[in-house]
């Protein structure tokens, strides 16, 4: 399995750990949805907490140029965390919630 495989599917098996976690309130659903060409990647909550309506992006990652782009991270521990956990080098994942000028002050890749 070339790298770019394994990576897609180490985000897959991430995300929908994830999406298997119930919510402990509300009628509240975890989505994964991915793109046709398996660059975009999503976590979504969706439902109803009383009458109020959830819908929101959780979690966004991309590939770009055979990284991993954190577009959207609203994991408690940070989805970060999980990807190094599964193999994924620093070098390939970029933090991209933080400006261009903050990260070469990461340890994560720049673009």
């Amino acid at each position: 399995m070339d790298q770019l495989t394994q990576h897609r599917q180490i985000i897959k098996n991430i995300l929908h750990e994830y999406a298997a976690i119930p919510f402990s309130y509300g009628e509240i659903e975890q989505k994964v949805f991915i793109d046709k060409e398996e660059t975009n990647f999503f976590l979504f909550n969706i439902g109803w907490q009383n009458k109020t309506r959830v819908h929101g992006c959780v979690v966004h990652l991309e590939i770009i140029n055979d990284k991993i782009w954190i577009q959207q991270d609203g994991i408690e521990d940070g989805i970060t965390n999980d990807l190094l956990n599964a193999g994924i080098p620093k070098d390939k994942i970029v933090l991209a919630f933080h400006p261009p000028s903050v990260r070469p002050y990461t340890e994560f890749a720049v673009s």
